[in-house]
């Protein structure tokens, strides 16, 4: 979706906003999302684009599925109202944009840590970490495949 129409989805309702690659979805996957969508009106993911994906160093092989294919699925789930590319290496200025009243990320996450945490609370907006399904991973699906050589 592009971001005029994920704007235009917002109308006064209490945002949740997330991102990842979501290369290989997975359980852990699905459970956040879900998660994330029971804290407000609407979701929107933020995914990173092929180029952005090879910059963050997650292989050669990565990402194993295009931004395209990632978006269909993700648009395809019941808690994902919307997905919007962005081609920077953070979601800072996608956050920006959108200012959600809450930026959800991973147990693998410290909010302090993450350089978008400045920019929602610049706002009033607040980060949440939630637990992440343990044992899941793209990582570990992909070594799995073989895929990581």
């Amino acid at each position: 979706m592009e971001l005029s129409e994920a704007l235009q989805l917002r109308c006064g309702r209490r945002l949740v906003f997330t991102n990842g690659v979501f290369d290989i979805l997975h359980a852990g996957h699905v459970q956040i999302l879900s998660q994330c969508r029971e804290l407000g009106d609407l979701l929107i993911v933020g995914v990173n684009s092929d180029e952005s994906v090879r910059r963050l160093g997650k292989g050669p092989e990565r990402p194993i599925h295009t931004v395209a294919d990632r978006i269909i699925v993700l648009e395809g789930l019941r808690a994902v109202d919307a997905a919007v590319v962005f081609e920077e290496d953070t979601p800072s200025e996608l956050i920006s944009i959108l200012k959600p009243e809450i930026h959800v990320k991973g147990g693998d996450y410290v909010a302090a840590d993450l350089p978008e945490t400045a920019v929602v609370e610049s706002y009033g907006g607040k980060v949440v970490i939630l637990p992440l399904l343990e044992g899941r991973s793209t990582t570990r699906a992909v070594r799995a495949l073989g895929l990581d050589q």
